[in-house]
């Protein structure tokens, strides 16, 4: 899948669980067009660090993810979408986090969400 591609699906995923989760918020928006190119650009950075930093923190974690079957890769996801909300706050424009448990739970959703626009979208089999 195009890293574009990729970008889109990560932006709507977090817009979506901005819809749902309370405490999780885009901020520096002023509506329409705006806000979409905020969220495209979170999105982008939450690629970015998904791209870069999270296998570095799988790795380093493994024996957590062995320990507890898995489950440790919401604590993961979580500390990304936290990494990302920190690096965009540092600007006018990001995604806001009231709280761990937020994260937790808007990790979860936009796991969720983008692992079913992952599947909509997928790339054809070529010939």
């Amino acid at each position: 899948m195009g890293f574009v591609v990729r970008v889109i699906v990560n932006g709507i995923a977090i817009w979506f669980a901005t819809l749902i989760v309370p405490g999780l918020e885009i901020v520096g928006s002023s509506g329409g067009w705006n806000t979409v190119g905020i969220v495209l650009l979170i999105g982008l950075v939450f690629g970015i660090i998904n791209a870069i930093v999270k296998p570095i923190v799988a790795l380093l974690s493994l024996p957590l993810y062995i320990l507890t079957l898995g489950l440790f890769t919401l604590v993961v996801n979580a500390l990304m979408l936290m990494l990302t909300a920190w690096i965009t706050e540092q600007t006018s424009w990001g995604l806001r986090i009231d709280n761990f448990g937020t994260a937790v739970l808007g990790a979860l959703l936009i796991s969720i969400v983008s692992l079913v626009l992952s599947a909509l979208v997928g790339e054809r089999d070529r010939v």
